[in-house]
């Protein structure tokens, strides 16, 4: 038995990422429910860039930025068929789509100039 109970050097600390896509969901279904335009963008916002994040922690992804472009393309995907398809939906859809363009253009800034080559040690 050990007989210092601290914790070793390396155990991995909690992930702030779970926070903010519990806040991103609710935020972003408030938004889409009441018909708020700029709530819906900034909660969409907060909980794709934290699943990206998220993504990129655990592993699954290389570039947090191909994970948001992957987001986006859904997002247009879900968005366009609300503004197309449901006339009294369309400004929800529009919201949805505006998330996707500036995921998207996130994306493709983010990847422009953020260097992510590995740090020597």
């Amino acid at each position: 038995m050990d007989e210092d109970p601290a914790l070793s050097e390396g155990y991995r600390m909690a992930s702030p990422w779970p926070v903010f896509v519990a806040l991103g969901i609710p935020i972003s279904e408030l938004g889409i429910l009441f018909d708020l335009f700029p709530v819906t963008v900034g909660g969409l916002l907060l909980f794709c860039g934290s699943v990206a994040g998220m993504a990129r922690e655990a592993g699954y992804v290389r570039s947090p930025w191909r994970a948001l472009l992957g987001l986006a393309a859904a997002l247009f995907v879900v968005g366009g068929v609300l503004a197309f398809t449901d006339v009294a939906l369309v400004t929800r859809g529009y919201a949805i789509i505006v998330t996707g363009g500036l995921l998207t253009f996130a994306s493709v800034v983010g990847s422009l100039v953020i260097d992510e080559r590995p740090r020597p040690a």
